[in-house]
């Protein structure tokens, strides 16, 4: 049971958790804020999202995440969305990129619909909507190419023997640069602090110690490189298309950072390599 003002981002969020994830049966009851308590003993249901009450804010975090704590829901399409709706109740829209949308989304919606039921009937497909890209299509972009997603191969050993033992968000992040890497090859320090949930500058100071020795961003044009010279050696590509395909803005940035990194052009680099395989091969 929640109370009638309107709802926007939580009060809409946490009853389609329940109806999808804990109770499709469940009812959503919205009542006045003063009713709240005393509707919820006379008809024996559940409160929500007000002071007071077992399923309420604590601490930084929302109703929603305690949703999820309590009912063990471990899905990480629904910690995405936590993520979004915890940003966008809080005005922390730092927490998430979509926050912000989510919260214009509702804004908009609160002032031109003002049954708290119609509301909640379009709020529950958009969350509908929202979990389907938050479970097969976060880590895609607006211009992907369609059926073909070039993945960096991120899994180098980065820890020496003898080494302190990395802790456990070094794993994290390298699964985050792999499986977000897109064909634009983008993913920014914040959006990974966000995601881990650790601080930006911390992230930042401690990287270089688990990664290699490189600061984020050497590292990520590191990676960009290494698959660049896949496709030098393996693929037919011309510079400008593996220059669009890892991600630098045109082909003389790309010339650049290659020579840059590798002490010689990318065309020199595809001639040498060419001659040396034809030479293995012969």
């Amino acid at each position: 049971m929640d109370y009638q003002r309107t709802p926007k981002i939580n009060r809409i969020a946490c009853p389609w958790l329940i109806k999808r994830f804990i109770d499709q049966d469940a009812e959503i009851i919205y009542v006045p804020f003063e009713q709240v308590i005393v509707k919820a003993n006379e008809l024996d249901a559940i409160p929500f999202d007000l002071p007071g009450v077992e399923y309420s804010h604590y601490e930084d975090e929302c109703i929603f995440d305690y949703f999820l704590k309590k009912h063990k829901l471990k899905d990480e399409a629904l910690d995405r969305i936590a993520a979004i709706v915890r940003g966008a109740d809080t005005d922390r829209l730092d927490f998430a990129p979509q926050a912000a949308g989510l919260s214009a989304i509702f804004m908009g919606l609160s002032q031109q619909i003002k049954d708290d039921y119609e509301l909640l009937e379009i709020g529950m497909k958009i969350y509908d909507g929202l979990y389907h890209w938050a479970k097969h299509m976060f880590n895609q972009k607006h211009c992907d190419a369609a059926g073909e997603q070039l993945l960096l191969d991120v899994y180098h050993k980065y820890l020496k023997t003898g080494k302190k033992k990395a802790p456990g968000w070094t794993m994290e992040l390298k699964e985050m640069i792999q499986d977000q890497m897109d064909t634009n090859m983008s993913i920014s320090l914040r959006r990974a602090s966000n995601e881990l949930d650790i601080n930006p500058a911390y992230l930042s100071r401690a990287f270089s110690k688990y990664f290699d020795n490189m600061s984020f961003g050497d590292y990520i044009r590191k990676m960009r490189i290494d698959k660049a010279i896949k496709l030098l050696e393996t693929t037919s590509y011309s510079l400008t298309e593996i220059a669009y395909l890892t991600g630098f803005s045109d082909q003389s940035h790309f010339n650049r950072i290659f020579k840059k990194q590798t002490g010689e052009n990318p065309s020199v680099y595809r001639k040498r390599a060419k001659k040396s395989k034809e030479y293995t091969n012969s």
